[in-house]
């Protein structure tokens, strides 16, 4: 006996071909509609030769996979959302604050002023010593800091150079030396500076600040925040 092909490959089971809604993507398979042809399915198998339980259950898998897969995604987006909120309240509530921040340099804004930060010492020394250059690199001061512990170690310059006088507007670099064991070693600083803005991160980038004065920063450099 012949069998006639029908274009439908539900027919067998009493369903229409699914139809996508207008306002959907075609060929989307929903979990109910998805549920409803499985069930169908199994109503309607040839008993002589049962569907396998392997291929039953790797439908089921495939499924649930692609479902957890959108859940997951929209888990995401709901995150990155809430991640978004809080960047953007944490960098209302710096605007204005002082930070401390990895830095070599600094600008003096009027005459008079001065620059103040801290040396990050990795170990004791018996002697901390800063020296201030010029953007000319001319050694305007030089400041011993004496013996210090290990730990981030505040500097404060007034601004008034070895000859005595005020340095003028313009910037300024920090080279901070300790005597560890002997030997000179070059020391990292970190400077004081006052944030004027933020920019809110995207793609997965963290909150940036904007100082005035300096370059901005992120905002997971900050060693200090008064």
């Amino acid at each position: 006996m012949s069998t006639v092909q029908d274009t439908n490959p539900y027919a067998s089971l009493g369903l229409a071909i699914p139809q996508a809604p207008a306002n959907t993507a075609k060929n989307k398979l929903g979990q109910e509609e998805f549920f409803k042809l499985m069930t169908a399915q199994l109503k309607n198998q040839d008993p002589t030769k049962p569907m396998d339980n392997a291929q039953f259950l790797s439908q089921i898998a495939q499924f649930s996979t692609v479902s957890g897969i959108q859940d997951l995604n929209t888990a995401f987006s709901q995150l990155a959302g809430n991640l978004s909120s809080d960047q953007a309240l944490q960098g209302a509530n710096l605007v204005g604050r002082g930070v401390l921040v990895p830095g070599s340099s600094s600008n003096i804004r009027t005459a008079g002023t001065g620059i103040s930060g801290a040396a990050d010492l990795t170990a004791s020394t018996s002697n901390l010593a800063l020296n201030i250059y010029d953007a000319g690199g001319q050694l305007v001061r030089r400041m011993d800091l004496g013996p210090q512990a290990s730990g981030l170690v505040s500097f404060g310059w007034d601004g008034v150079t070895d000859s005595g006088e005020a340095a003028a507007p313009g910037s300024y670099s920090i080279q901070a030396t300790a005597q560890i064991d002997g030997l000179t070693q070059a020391v990292d600083t970190l400077v004081d500076a006052r944030v004027e803005s933020v920019t809110l991160g995207k793609n997965g980038q963290g909150l940036s600040l904007n100082l005035i004065g300096l370059d901005p920063v992120a905002l997971s450099t900050v060693r200090q925040i008064y």
